[in-house]
């Protein structure tokens, strides 16, 4: 069953709540600055596990010591859903264990 697309408010709402976060066009994303590269890379193959765990993906971008993130949902058109802030609270539970800021 495709997943339903939250209104404007619904997004506004729960970007709230998620410091850090923003609506870019049709998407939610964050970006990360890390440590090391090694801590980027690392906190990427995190995010991959939890992605396969959710059966959600994200588009990562790995730079030297930094991770971007940006999530839509497919199944609804392009549009954000509840399952992108899902993985966003996701991610935001490891990014301190990987010193991101």
């Amino acid at each position: 069953m495709p997943t339903e697309p939250l209104s404007q408010k619904e997004i506004e709402d729960r970007l709230r709540e998620l410091p850090g976060w923003t609506l870019e066009g049709d998407r939610i994303a964050r970006a990360y600055r890390l440590p090391t590269h090694f801590a980027a890379a690392a906190m990427a193959v995190h995010i991959a596990r939890i992605q396969d765990e959710l059966n959600h993906h994200s588009d990562l971008t790995l730079g030297y010591n930094t991770l971007a993130l940006s999530v839509n949902s497919h199944d609804a058109g392009g549009a954000v859903t509840e399952k992108d802030f899902d993985l966003a609270q996701r991610v935001e539970q490891i990014a301190a264990v990987h010193g991101a800021r």
